[in-house]
C-alpha cells in the first residue's frame, strides 16, 4: 500500500509538471495565433492573451491575395525537399563509415568533422567561395549544398550507427551481405528514428532560413516565403508597399509578425506528429537474443 501511495504521487506530481511545460510550450504559439488574428487597436493596448479581441483576418487576406505568395512557398517546398533529402542521405552516408572502429583512417577523419564544430571559415570567405569559386549564386544550390553536412548531425548519427548490435551486421554477413548491403538493408531499416530526427532537423533549418537566399538569390521569383515574409514585415509600414489605405497599414503593421510566423511554422507542425512517433527507439529491444 505505502508503494502504491507513493507511486501515484509521482505520477500526480510528474503528471502536473508535465502539464505545465505543455502550457508553457504551447502558449506562445497561441499568443501569436491571437495576435495574428486580433485588431489593430487590440495588440497595441495589449489585451490579446490566447483569444483574438476584435476578431479580423485583414492581414492573412493581404498576404494571401498577393499572387506570388503561393510561388514561394512552393520554392520552399521544393527547397525543403530536395535539401532533405540531399542532407540525410550525405549525412548517413558520412556517419555510418566513421562509426566502424574496423574501418581504416576511422579515427582519423573524426577530428577533422569536430573541428568544423568550432572553426568556420567566417561569412566572406564562405560568399566567395559559393558564389565566385562553385559559381553557385542565385541557384538553389546556394542555398542546399553549403548546408548540406551538419558536424553536429553527422556526431548524433553516428553515435546512434555505433549504438546498433554488431550481431546484427555478423549475421549479414555470415548470409553473404556486402557492406553496402548491410548498409542500405539492415542499418538504415533500424535507424527509422535518427532518420526521422535528421529529416526534421534539416526540413526546419532549410524552411526558415532567409538570410542565404537574400545572400545568394538575385532574381526574385527563386526566394523561399522565409525571405518573401521578411520583405513584406520590412515594408508594412509603406503604404505603396501593401497596396492599402492607412488603416490597413496601420492593422498590418500591428499583427504583421505574428501572421508571418504562423504562415511559415505551420507545416513544419502539421508534419512534427507524423515524425515524432519514430523519436522513440524502442523498436530495437528484442531484435536480438542470446
Amino acid at each position: 500500500m505505502k508503494e502504491s501511495t507513493s507511486y501515484r504521487t509521482f505520477e500526480v506530481i510528474n503528471g502536473f509538471i508535465m502539464a505545465l511545460v505543455v502550457i508553457m510550450t504551447i502558449y506562445p504559439f497561441l499568443y501569436l495565433v491571437a495576435q495574428s488574428f486580433s485588431s489593430e487597436a487590440a495588440v497595441y493596448a495589449g489585451k490579446v492573451t490566447i483569444f483574438p479581441v476584435e476578431f479580423t483576418a485583414q492581414t492573412y487576406q493581404v498576404i494571401l491575395s498577393k499572387p506570388d505568395f503561393f510561388r514561394y512557398y512552393g520554392n520552399t517546398i521544393m527547397y525543403a525537399v530536395v535539401g532533405t533529402i540531399i542532407s540525410v542521405a550525405a549525412t548517413a552516408v558520412m556517419s555510418y563509415p566513421l562509426s566502424k572502429d574496423r574501418l581504416r583512417l576511422n579515427k582519423f577523419f573524426i577530428p577533422f568533422v569536430l573541428f568544423t564544430m568550432y572553426f568556420g571559415g567566417g561569412l566572406i570567405p564562405n560568399y566567395l567561395l559559393i558564389a565566385k569559386t562553385l559559381h553557385m549564386r542565385d541557384s538553389m544550390w546556394a542555398i542546399i549544398i553549403p548546408g548540406a553536412i551538419s558536424a553536429f548531425n553527422v556526431i548524433l548519427m553516428k553515435t546512434f550507427f555505433a549504438s546498433l548490435p554488431n550481431e546484427v551486421e555478423e549475421a549479414a554477413t555470415v548470409d553473404g551481405l556486402g557492406i553496402y548491403g548491410i548498409f542500405m538493408r539492415i542499418t538504415l531499416p533500424l535507424s527509422k528514428p535518427i532518420l526521422a530526427t535528421m529529416v526534421l532537423f534539416s526540413m526546419v533549418s532549410i524552411w526558415n532560413n532567409w538570410f542565404g537566399p537574400s545572400l545568394y538569390l538575385e532574381s526574385k521569383d527563386k526566394w523561399p516565403v522565409a525571405l518573401y515574409m521578411k520583405q513584406i514585415i520590412d515594408s508594412a509600414v509603406s503604404p505603396t508597399e501593401v497596396g492599402a489605405n492607412s488603416d490597413s497599414v496601420a492593422q498590418i503593421a500591428a499583427t504583421i509578425k505574428s501572421s508571418a510566423m504562423v504562415l511559415t511554422s505551420l507545416p513544419i507542425i502539421c508534419i512534427y506528429p507524423f515524425v515524432q512517433k519514430y523519436f522513440v527507439q524502442g523498436m530495437m529491444i528484442g531484435s536480438v537474443k542470446g
